[in-house]
């Protein structure tokens, strides 16, 4: 049995969502849910306003981690056809007439010859040597990776939204149960 099964069949298991960030539960009967706490009202707000912020930290990083995908994608989509483009034009073997930007004002032209390699940029200030096909390869994993991630992120931003929406109504909730609370206590005691 793995972990995530073990974690699942125990009674105080939280439940998560498949990468793993935990699911709030919405406060049905809050008079019940602060005696099973044995917490008084204001630790279980700060609890609950604790566990909002947590998510809200994940948003945040899961919205950067979103647009720098939203940005590698397109680029990569752009690679993936330049050598698509460099395989078909493999057998003509004449040179190929181009314009390429040097800067972000300066363009130049050039011939360059059929070619078997090519060099990608991995990052890091890392380039290496291909050979058309494995850059082909290479580039069709790196976007099928980089879609996958984004439609996780995507899916984790909507689950982080939920679970950011439930505590705020759990708060709510409390607090104005609370409000009712005192307010019966201090008609009963000018009663």
């Amino acid at each position: 049995m793995s972990t995530r099964q073990a974690e699942k069949s125990s009674p105080d298991a939280v439940e998560t969502n498949p990468r793993g960030i935990p699911k709030v539960q919405f406060v049905e009967n809050v008079e019940d849910f602060i005696e099973k706490s044995s917490s008084t009202v204001e630790v279980t707000l700060n609890k609950f306003q604790e566990t909002v912020a947590k998510y809200k930290f994940m948003e945040v990083n899961f919205l950067s981690r979103k647009k720098a995908l939203e940005l590698k994608i397109p680029e990569i989509k752009k690679t993936l056809t330049v050598v698509e483009f460099l395989i078909s034009n493999q057998e003509s073997n004449k040179p190929i007439e181009t314009i390429f930007e040097l800067n972000d004002t300066l363009w130049a032209a050039a011939k360059a010859k059929s070619t078997k390699t090519i060099y990608l940029w991995l990052g890091a200030n890392v380039m290496l040597e291909y050979t058309l096909q494995e850059a082909k390869e290479l580039l069709e994993n790196k976007l099928s990776s980089a879609q996958n991630s984004l439609n996780n992120v995507v899916e984790d931003l909507e689950f982080l939204r939920e679970q950011i929406t439930t505590m705020e109504v759990n708060t709510a909730r409390v607090y104005n149960w609370d409000v009712k609370q005192r307010r019966i206590k201090r008609q009963a005691e000018t009663s």
